[in-house]
């Protein structure tokens, strides 16, 4: 059964708190717009698609109330009730500012309103139940645009794959960060167990060791990350410590993907220069939290629920520095995967968005211009050998997700 993030029927919604894994799997709900702008902000819901779903859809549960319970407002209140949705979008844009599929929701719904409130009968029921239709609609298409991203991605790997004693079975490195939120050894190495996929999890600082001496034993084929916000020319920030990451790659020869829906791509950001990157607090550095273990415990006992401390792990009064983000050069990326297909470059090192955007939307992007190049070894020196992906191996592409067997998660 695959673990939901998210559970929606109207006026109720649920989120997997991400904070109680991997220990404890709690729902909790999520009333009303507050509720939801906590929940971001405390990062209880991770991942940019899924910050702007439930977003959205914290509005619904508000407006589907207001509807089956009260009613709705007097049918005259239509001008107050645009500028009240519209108020509520503008607030919770404000819990994640690099996120940027959160803005595009926003002003996707925004408009949904605007149009539902300029039709000849337009009243205050209408335009909430527009805008509950249209924020259903972003739950159903997250689900499929992640469903063809997993698709084309692994398509793409297969076909790049190097060819050894392995056969079809390659592995991937992705990228979850150990800290300061552990999210690697949290969340996405809970996901990986729920859903029986093979995986091994290391800490950041393993990577180019990894790399180096198990790049060809374990095929490893390509590194996968997310993303929070790609700019126009490619730039992509993401989690803290994916910028290492490419680098570890680019080095030896491993290829670099972005695996985002077309709503993460902000094709008015002209470059990385130009996205803001969220700090967060110190104490998340200098402190810990998880439940307790007595002493002599085995590897498989169940940990008692309900006994979380928080920990320090630095010396009092150490100061830290947070970003939640990174930003990684287009130059380190290999492809960008979206729900749309792989979006590779050019001749010239651009990436070509008119396979996923179309051309009427290129004509308004920002010139970017070609990307520099950036030489990442010392004259005379090639990328490691053993972590080549150089030769190409023959795909139906209709190869099976499946087949991708292993993921290194970077904790």
């Amino acid at each position: 059964m695959t673990l939901q993030a998210i559970k929606y029927s109207r006026r109720k919604l649920e989120i997997l708190d991400q904070l109680r894994l991997p220990h404890e799997e709690v729902y909790i709900d999520i009333k009303d717009t507050e509720d939801a702008w906590n929940a971001i902000k405390s990062m209880q819901v991770r991942g940019a698609p899924a910050i702007a779903i439930v977003a959205a859809l914290s509005i619904a549960v508000q407006l589907a109330y207001i509807i089956d319970v009260e009613d709705g407002p007097p049918d005259e209140f239509i001008e107050e009730t645009v500028e009240t949705i519209d108020a509520h979008l503008e607030h919770l844009v404000t819990s994640r500012p690099t996120a940027v599929n959160l803005a595009d929701a926003a002003a996707k719904l925004k408009t949904v309103v605007s149009t539902a409130a300029n039709e000849s009968d337009a009243d205050p029921r209408t335009i909430m139940n527009a805008y509950i239709r249209a924020a259903e609609r972003m739950l159903v298409d997250d689900v499929q645009d992640n469903e063809r991203i997993g698709r084309h991605g692994a398509e793409w790997i297969l076909q790049r794959k190097a060819s050894n004693s392995l056969g079809s079975r390659v592995s991937i490195i992705t990228h979850c960060n150990t800290g300061p939120y552990n999210q690697g050894a949290r969340l996405t190495g809970y996901e990986l167990i729920h859903d029986e996929i093979p995986a091994t999890l290391i800490t950041d600082s393993m990577a180019a060791a990894l790399m180096r001496t198990k790049g060809q034993s374990e095929n490893i084929t390509a590194v996968i990350v997310g993303a929070d916000r790609v700019a126009a020319n490619g730039d992509t920030a993401n989690k803290i410590g994916t910028y290492a990451l490419a680098v570890l790659a680019r080095y030896h020869g491993i290829k670099f993907l972005v695996a985002a829906p077309r709503t993460t791509v902000d094709m008015a950001t002209k470059s990385g220069a130009d996205i803001i990157i969220e700090e967060r607090p110190e104490i998340e550095v200098v402190n810990i939290k998880g439940p307790t273990v007595p002493t002599n415990v085995s590897r498989d006992k169940e940990i008692r629920k309900g006994t979380t401390e928080e920990i320090y792990i630095a010396a009092r009064n150490t100061r830290a520095w947070n970003p939640a983000f990174d930003v990684t050069p287009a130059e380190l990326i290999d492809g960008i995967v979206t729900e749309q297909g792989v979006v590779g470059k050019d001749e010239r090192g651009v990436f070509r968005w008119d396979k996923v955007f179309g051309t009427d939307v290129l004509e308004k992007v920002p010139e970017v211009g070609e990307p520099k190049k950036i030489n990442m070894l010392p004259d005379g020196i090639t990328p490691h050998e053993s972590a080549s992906t150089s030769v190409e191996a023959s795909s139906s592409g209709q190869t099976p997700v499946t087949e991708i067997h292993s993921a290194f998660g970077k904790g």
